[in-house]
């Protein structure tokens, strides 16, 4: 078989890549399917030694595995389930409501403000959605506020939970493309915000054009009073959004310790608030191990997969086929663009990062792009994911939170879809976006 990687460098390539989406769509678990994909190849077609195989995984998975930078995700993800099981996201949508009255939409903006604060000390997509969600989707249909414009706002505006730091997406990229954390959560702040710009600026103009989607507004008029007691009611958030990205951005704490920090934050808050019960407690350790598990493994397994890739020189081809179809530098963001989309139609966000990196991101540093700037690219593609059938899991949270069919999640999502997808067009011919603030601050 060594012969094959010789003479047909580029068939082993395909050969490969099919190989994992079948174990993919059988249902085999990602890290299996990832870490199955990694030793066959590398005994079958470099026909390895059981031995050196061995050493070789092993030494991927150690180094992977005791990255100082990953103890960021299981800290960031027990802070969101905590959130989740208190009553912070009812306390941030009561704070909320006298600040977007007057704004055309009024309520539904509650979906938009309250996913970017939450998204400021969640990390993660599906959280974001599901915390903001359970409050707004009911509270805005018993107003009588358009269902549609409601779940598809909350599909859009959750997926800011991947974009807008900390962002555990972002922390696995770093590690994966061995670049700075700091740097990349520095990035991502302005894309988040121009993308909750667009999302609240499409709906304050589809409000004023008609009318029938909001409620008529009743007797209730919000006073300045009402808004410092929504600014109490919000004080939770608004303490450890400095507490955790202060510390980063200032450079006194890495990502890791600002999370601490943020989780010290969040123990008192809660037992302040005296809602850090025994269950609480022990569900929401439960939650965060599962999820950091499942996260984890999948990342271990994507070392493996980018090491047996390394080997079997796949890149090192895909990038001499991209070179020769003299596509440029912007035609071969289209094509990546392109390929993550269509991955986003059969594969989550966690799964499709770690299973493209070791292809795109060579390619991206040959063409001469910043591996910060791809990083957030690359985010906001995965973003697009969490909001594309059949396997968008923000769709699916919804659905369970309103009781639609999928189809219709989908059809009410798609416009937020486009939207943020205008933010990577906006991303690509303005880097500078991205790029300004941590090439200010570092």
């Amino acid at each position: 078989m060594t012969e094959l990687i010789s003479n047909h460098p580029l068939l082993v390539a395909v050969i490969v890549l099919l190989t994992m989406f079948v174990f993919l769509g059988l249902g085999i678990w990602v890290f299996a399917a990832l870490t199955l994909v990694s030793l066959t190849g590398l005994l079958i077609f470099l026909d390895m030694p059981i031995d050196r195989l061995g050493v070789i995984v092993k030494g991927v998975m150690w180094r992977t595995a005791t990255t100082w930078e990953l103890a960021a995700i299981p800290i960031f993800v027990w802070m969101g389930e905590l959130m989740f099981r208190t009553d912070i996201s009812e306390r941030l949508f009561k704070g909320l409501e006298p600040w977007v009255d007057l704004i055309p939409g009024r309520l539904f903006h509650t979906n938009i403000a309250g996913c970017t604060l939450f998204a400021a000390v969640s990390g993660s997509s599906v959280a974001t959605t599901a915390t903001i969600g359970r409050i707004t989707t009911k509270a805005l249909k018993d107003r009588g506020y358009n269902e549609s414009l409601s779940v598809g706002s909350l599909a859009g505006a959750g997926s800011l939970g991947l974009m807008i730091p900390p962002s555990i997406v972002m922390i696995i990229y770093g590690v994966l493309a061995e670049v700075s954390i700091a740097r990349l959560f520095a990035a991502g702040l302005f894309p988040g915000l121009l993308a909750a710009g667009l999302y609240s600026a499409f709906i304050s103009a589809r409000c004023a054009i008609n009318a029938d989607l909001v409620p008529k507004r009743g007797d209730i008029r919000y006073s300045n009073r009402d808004r410092l007691r929504g600014l109490g009611l919000m004080f939770p958030i608004l303490v450890l959004i400095p507490l955790v990205l202060g510390g980063i951005y200032s450079g006194l704490a890495t990502p890791s310790e600002a999370a601490a920090l943020g989780l010290i934050g969040t123990l008192v808050i809660t037992i302040i608030l005296r809602q850090l019960t025994l269950k609480v407690l022990v569900e929401s350790l439960g939650g965060a191990v599962r999820i950091t598990c499942m996260a984890l493994s999948i990342l271990v397994a994507a070392g493996v997969l980018s090491s047996a890739m390394g080997f079997l020189h796949i890149p090192q081809e895909i990038s001499k086929l991209i070179v020769s179809l003299n596509v440029g530098p912007y035609g071969l963001i289209i094509l990546i663009g392109i390929f993550y989309l269509l991955l986003g139609l059969f594969m989550e966000g966690l799964s499709i990062c770690v299973m493209s990196l070791p292809i795109t991101l060579p390619l991206i540093i040959a063409a001469g792009y910043d591996p910060i700037w791809f990083g957030i690219f690359l985010v906001i593609t995965v973003e697009l994911a969490q909001v594309t059938p059949p396997v968008g899991f923000n769709l699916f949270v919804l659905q369970a939170l309103s009781g639609k069919p999928i189809e219709q999640v989908a059809v009410a999502a798609f416009p937020f879809f486009l939207l943020l997808a205008s933010t990577a067009v906006l991303l690509v011919i303005f880097p500078q976006i991205a790029l300004w603030l941590p090439d200010v601050l570092y």
